[in-house]
């Protein structure tokens, strides 16, 4: 008798621990404060504001989040300083089990509105989505992933109703395995590939890689993007990676105390290590400190 499958990563997380291993804790285009606090009555407040150095702007929102754990309710509010008022409602588990219903809408002060209704239905070996964007079509967006003994596969869909056309279109394939996990995406109508590959080396290290060939660019090469992370205690790490354009990308992070933790960053374009003004995307700093009580 076989043994029960787990569920699946959901589409968007496919490849996502190569993802974060290559994506997550590079603090390096600014400086960023968050805080976060909670109440006796499971209300989650948290307020976050970036100083951008490449723009020399600041922005920042506000948001706060109430839970119903035993209902599965969660209500979520936000307020940027470019003035959005965005309003999330979450219903999970209630009506079916595996089943969550999340509706999200946003507000600017020019009368721009935005309203998604999402599901997620998830299960022993499947994890499906659907979105529903009100006012950009209206668009359909639907989402499935099938899980078997580490084995995953799955497909992207986006379907405007008004012009009756699927506008978008892409699928994945892949193998998770506690030590690693490798995925294969065709995106973009299959215009764009990419594949990303993860490795737990030991309980300290861990490794990635992930590569993207786009058929519509017009030098032909394939990007490519290696790093790894490394524990030195059990409050500290490094990560490290670099890109075949020559750049390399270093972050530190540090839990100073319970509840208090800070990140640094630093991106070096080595190609042009000897100019005096390097412009461009390279050559940037940044820190991140977060407060959470």
């Amino acid at each position: 008798m076989s043994l029960p499958q787990p569920v699946p990563p959901s589409w968007k997380d496919l490849g996502k621990s190569s993802n974060d291993l290559l994506g997550k804790d590079y603090h390096f285009h600014g400086a960023s404060l968050e805080v976060k606090t909670q109440t006796p009555s499971n209300v989650v407040f948290k307020v976050q504001g970036t100083h951008d150095s490449k723009f020399n702007a600041i922005s920042g929102d506000i948001e706060g989040k109430w839970t119903d754990k035993v209902h599965g309710l969660t209500l979520t509010q936000t307020w940027t300083t470019s003035n959005v008022l965005r309003n999330q409602v979450e219903v999970d588990n209630l009506i079916a089990k595996g089943l969550k219903l999340d509706l999200a809408t946003s507000l600017t002060d020019k009368g721009h509105r935005t309203a998604v209704l999402n599901t997620a239905y998830k299960q022993s070996g499947l994890h499906t989505r659907g979105a529903l964007d009100v006012f950009k079509g209206p668009t359909f967006t639907a989402d499935a992933v099938l899980g078997r003994d580490g084995f995953l596969v799955g497909a992207e869909a986006a379907y405007n109703i008004t012009q009756g056309i699927i506008t978008r279109y892409a699928a994945a394939v892949g193998y998770n395995a506690p030590e690693y996990a490798v995925t294969v995406h065709g995106l973009n109508n299959f215009k764009t590939f990419s594949a990303s590959y993860y490795h737990r080396v030991s309980r300290d290290v861990e490794a990635g890689a992930k590569a993207i060939y786009d058929t519509k660019a017009t030098h032909g090469s394939v990007a490519l993007e290696v790093g790894t992370k490394t524990y030195l205690d059990s409050s500290a790490f490094v990560k490290a990676k670099i890109n075949n354009s020559g750049v390399i990308a270093l972050g530190y992070t540090q839990s100073l105390r319970p509840g208090v933790k800070a990140s640094f960053g630093l991106a070096l374009d080595t190609v042009k290590l000897k100019d005096l003004t390097p412009s461009g995307p390279a050559h940037k700093v940044g820190v991140q400190f977060i407060f959470d009580s």
